[in-house]
């Protein structure tokens, strides 16, 4: 680079022998986060420079052809769709008006330079303002594919990312980056976004979507869009995007030149919080780069949103508490809803000395009896004496006694999902921040409206010392002594066949930190992992819940990864529980199958995460459904790679572990390797 006229630097594009006689190539310049293109000619012995963007539709016209006619004029012809331009001046034949710019060029010892007026100062943009409106709600994380209908947008998100504020994960499909957000959103009760293209790449956010929907989970969808002028003819890869997310989206808007661009965020974020929902930005390729004005601020939260702190009636109090006060044996179930409320509710049930279980989305909430985790038994990390375990298909006998055993139930943030079998024949309290979601599938004798946290602080402070509960504490021991015995029997199953999973979770409740996330999948793994791996009650377990949606585990164990780094672009102290915590996926081999290129994004990102993979060589849980349903089993054989090997040969550790006595080892190299790591296990559909 070299500075000969003070208003023009030359830059060095390429040498005289790169390019013959008659032809173009595409060169490129880079002047600090700027790339400039251009299409280099070389006609009649010399060379020239043109803008590399055809102004019809942007085709790349480096990659075009000099065609000649036979009366000896030559033009650069268009890959895209033919139009003609000089070589030389990039002007149009016919006189019109519609030629592209040239540059100057100069030959230097056999070199080309290229010459470009001083770099502009960068022009904010509208998007420059959404993007530093979605930094002050508390956006930490993007997850996303850059393509040519988003690229203004992603330019804004570029300046983010490099003032520190932001961290962009470039993902290998687009399903990946929504089940990540979601999966983001559903541990920290906070947006990421997800980023597409118009067209494909937004249609393949929607399951992610739809994912976070269905289990309340706050997620912010980014959609680029073909240009405002060719709205409606049907141009490539136009779909009414707006009306595609119409039913999975509570906040869904185009954004337009004369849009308040600001607030256009300020309301998404919102909706998208407070709702626990999905909101959807829909970005025109044209609107993207429009100058946003001196006077363009960026929003944020600040007095946008009020205390959550919900009180219920005075009267719905007292027939709760009159309720509660009555029962001998009390059952507190939770669900997802109380993840945030744990403390409130866990001392409440420790005033009634009753047994605690969870929904499987709930799962980890609190810890399991004498789990015997990491530290000595009966220590901080041995879970909880009134922890009672799962609830419902994917969870434990002591739940399921436990249920039974009740006279009243009380059941914090709770859906009633069939999968978890809460009974309609107890007198039950329902507490729930969403009206709709009390007496939803049948009717509750006191359906509360609170927040979770609230609701249990104030039914503590009416019941304290004033009830009938008896003392849960040695039933639960006894219960789980039961059970764990049966848990050693079944490690001993052996059918010739592979691993059987009572073994497999044995090894990983005993080795998981406690302060563990695991993102699990859907499949025969989910029910085995809710049925015995056992909980310190510091863990997270996230999972597609009511979508219940194969191929979730590992974008989400992704996701997860994300949020433990979230603390370091916010100094909110929210992130701080999530910080450095370990993270594992949990999947079979058909849920790995649907993203399993994204180990490539693990390794590009340098995520630490601890795969464990269940490999049975089918889609075991649709066998047994074929078998229960008296269907012949058809089509759920799969063909799988040595997954262990295609881990490492994309820069991770894959361990095949094929004998149980090799098991226990693997998984400590796994969880000690820095990156990401694949405990691949052979596996009997069987020994569930």
């Amino acid at each position: 680079m070299n500075d000969r006229d003070g208003a023009t630097r030359w830059h060095r594009v390429a040498s005289v022998g790169d390019l013959p006689e008659g032809r173009v190539k595409t060169v490129s310049v880079t002047v600090g986060s700027t790339t400039h293109q251009f299409a280099l000619t070389h006609v009649d012995g010399s060379f020239h420079a043109l803008d590399n963007r055809c102004p019809h539709q942007g085709g790349p016209l480096g990659e075009g052809s000099i065609e000649c006619t036979d009366e000896g004029e030559c033009y650069l012809r268009c890959p895209w769709h033919g139009w003609d331009f000089d070589p030389v001046t990039g002007n149009t034949p016919g006189g019109f008006d519609d030629g592209i710019a040239a540059f100057p060029v100069e030959i230097r010892d056999g070199e080309i330079f290229v010459g470009l007026a001083s770099e502009p100062m960068r022009v904010r943009t509208v998007t420059d303002v959404m993007a530093e409106t979605m930094v002050n709600w508390g956006v930490t994380h993007v997850f996303g594919m850059v393509g040519h209908s988003n690229l203004g947008l992603a330019d804004a998100v570029r300046i983010q990312e490099e003032a520190g504020k932001i961290e962009y994960i470039g993902i290998r499909h687009e399903g990946a980056a929504a089940f990540a957000a979601s999966a983001f959103g559903k541990l920290t009760d906070r947006p990421a976004a997800c980023l597409a293209i118009a067209g494909p790449g937004a249609t393949n956010l929607l399951t992610g979507c739809w994912d976070a929907k269905v289990d309340r989970a706050p997620l912010l969808a980014l959609t680029g869009q073909v240009r405002q002028q060719v709205f409606g003819p049907g141009a490539f890869q136009e779909l009414p995007l707006k009306e595609a997310f119409s039913a999975v989206a509570g906040f869904s808007h185009l954004a337009l030149p004369g849009s308040n661009h600001a607030e256009l965020m300020n309301l998404a974020l919102k909706s998208s919080i407070l709702n626990r929902d999905v909101a959807h930005l829909i970005f025109p390729d044209d609107v993207q780069t429009l100058p946003a004005g001196e006077s363009a601020k960026a929003g944020g939260p600040e007095g946008r949103i009020a205390d959550n702190a919900i009180i219920p009636p005075t009267g719905v109090l007292d027939q709760a508490t009159s309720l509660l006060a009555q029962s001998k044996r009390p059952l507190i179930v939770v669900g997802h809803g109380a993840r945030f409320a744990m403390d409130a509710v866990l001392a409440l049930a420790e005033e009634l000395r009753c047994p605690v279980v969870t929904t499987f989305k709930a799962k980890g909430l609190i810890g399991d009896m004498g789990c015997n985790g990491p530290g000595a038994a009966g220590s901080a990390t041995s879970g909880h004496v009134l922890g009672a375990g799962v609830l419902g298909r994917s969870g434990t006998p002591i739940a399921s006694w436990f249920m039974n055993e009740c006279d009243t139930l009380l059941v914090f943030g709770a859906s009633f999902s069939n999968h978890t079998g809460i009974t309609p024949k107890r007198p039950t309290i329902q507490v729930d921040f969403d009206r709709m979601h009390l007496g939803k599938t049948h009717s509750i004798d006191v359906p509360v409206w609170g927040e979770v946290g609230t609701t249990a602080r104030l039914l503590l402070d009416r019941i304290q010392g004033r009830h009938q509960s008896v003392d849960h504490t040695s039933e639960v021991a006894a219960r789980w002594e039961i059970w764990r015995a049966e848990k050693v029997s079944r490690m001993t199953d052996d059918l010739g066949a592979g691993m059987n999973s009572a073994r497999i979770f044995d090894v990983l409740t005993r080795l998981a930190p406690r302060d563990a996330i695991f993102a699990v999948d859907v499949g025969n793994n989910t029910y085995s992992f809710g049925r015995y791996f056992e909980s310190s009650g510091d863990q997270a377990v996230l999972m597609s819940g009511y979508l219940g949606s194969i191929g979730f585990g590992y974008p989400a164990a992704m996701g997860a990864w994300a949020a433990t780094r979230a603390h370091l672009f916010s100094d909110d102290d929210h992130w701080a529980q999530f910080a450095n915590r370990p993270v594992f996926a949990i999947t079979g081999d058909g849920g790995f199958g649907q993203y399993a290129w994204e180990v490539n994004t693990a390794v590009k990102y340098g995520m630490n995460l601890t795969h464990v993979l269940l490999n049975n060589g089918e889609l075991g849980k649709i066998t047994k459904e074929q078998r229960a349903g008296a269907w012949p089993v058809w089509q759920t054989s799969l063909s799988n790679p040595n997954i262990a090997e295609y881990v490492t040969s994309c820069g991770g550790l894959g361990i095949r572990v094929e004998a149980a006595g090799n098991l226990e080892d693997a998984m400590a190299s796994a969880m000690a390797f820095d990156g990401p790591a694949t405990v691949e296990i052979l596996t009997d559909t069987e020994l569930l």
